[in-house]
């Protein structure tokens, strides 16, 4: 992480993300306790409009909203906002899918634990951004977790809803590195966001109009304030909050908490058991994120290059003697030895230590440089 990712609390990009990742978490499990029997694509296609009209409606009572709206159209903005859109919702749609298949536990963790990986990687070819120390032990920490959770004892799979956790993984990837793009090219981030989701909404709209039963009866409409008020327009709120203070690829590597959120709400919650093989993936899990969310230098090896001052001073050329430096009137103004300091009635040698005030500092013998 670069000193621009900074900010002078250690911590202050890594709770909002840790924030939104244990909100993303509860998504997955009140999916399967409502039960509302709603298709998953036309889930998160409501949803996700539900969040971007929250989320415009808050853009546009800001103040500056007009500036806000203004920033997305320009040129190096645009195309971030559609690809932002597009990875949102094909995450949606694979993410939602995903739960209904192989259940919220298991689907969230095939997702996150690709997704840091995949945050990564896209940084790292999109936007150059130098992978840490901290990145690197905390991903392999909480990918394993998650290969645990996926192994023999670690859960019931279907092969379909994996493949569909993969690919909302590197969606969440994408959108992760779009997001971050967007912060750094000073656009309005709650406009932004709003934009992104309203337009991912909008691919997924057909899906609504072909199959809208589950979404307005029994239990549809208190899951869809849920999941669209809270889990979608609060936590990507917190979410592109934080990237402004940490990288992507960290932001990938906290958003693990969500399958670790996940598992135990399933625990708690729906009944589901955990096996002595779950239990070390979440461990692991847990331990990777510990290591990520770290201020740099807290673990060995991670300390960033370039933030410890320089140790030997470096002397700029001596200024010249003030004109009411005290001279012998008949000395003559013969050069100094280089390696000699030179004495009071003198020209100053153009290595020669100076005070502040451009006169010579005094000594009772010959200093050697070294």
């Amino acid at each position: 992480m670069t000193a621009s990712h900074t900010s002078s609390h250690p911590y202050g990009g890594t709770l909002p993300v840790l924030a939104a990742a244990c909100l993303w978490g509860t998504v997955g499990p009140v999916q399967v306790w409502a039960d509302s029997g709603a298709d998953p694509v036309s889930l998160g296609a409501a949803r996700l409009l539900i969040g971007g009209l929250v989320l415009a409606g808050v853009a546009l009572l800001l103040p500056g909203s007009r500036a806000g709206l203004r920033s997305l159209a320009r040129r190096e903005v645009g195309p971030w906002i559609v690809a932002a859109a597009l990875a949102t919702a094909v995450y949606q749609a694979g993410f939602l899918c995903a739960v209904s298949r192989t259940g919220a536990a298991l689907a969230t963790a095939v997702a996150l634990g690709v997704a840091p990986v995949a945050t990564g990687v896209c940084a790292r070819v999109v936007t150059g951004e130098r992978l840490t120390a901290a990145w690197a032990v905390g991903t392999a920490a909480a990918v394993a977790g998650c290969v645990l959770l996926l192994g023999p004892g670690g859960g019931q799979s279907a092969l379909g809803g994996v493949v569909l956790g993969v690919v909302s993984g590197v969606c969440y990837g994408l959108y992760t590195v779009a997001a971050k793009r967007l912060s750094d090219r000073g656009a309005s981030m709650p406009a932004a966001v709003a934009a992104t989701l309203l337009a991912g909404g909008v691919v997924l709209a057909p899906a609504v109009l072909r199959n809208p039963s589950g979404l307005a009866t029994g239990s549809g409409p208190a899951l869809l304030v849920w999941l669209g008020v809270v889990a979608t327009a609060g936590a990507y709120m917190a979410f592109v909050a934080g990237l402004r203070r940490v990288t992507a690829g960290t932001a990938g590597t906290l958003s693990l908490a969500e399958p670790l959120v996940a598992a135990v709400l399933g625990l708690l919650v729906l009944g589901e058991r955990l096996s002595a093989v779950a239990a070390a993936g979440m461990a692991l899990l847990l331990a990777g994120l510990v290591a990520v969310s770290l201020p740099a230098g807290v673990l060995p090896g991670t300390r960033q290059r370039g933030t410890r001052a320089a140790t030997v001073p470096t002397f700029a050329p001596a200024a010249p003697v003030a004109p009411d430096t005290p001279a012998a009137p008949d000395a003559p103004a013969a050069p100094v030895a280089p390696d000699a300091l030179a004495a009071p009635a003198a020209p100053v040698a153009s290595d020669a230590p100076v005070a502040s005030d451009g006169e010579p500092r005094a000594t009772d013998r010959p200093v050697e440089h070294s």
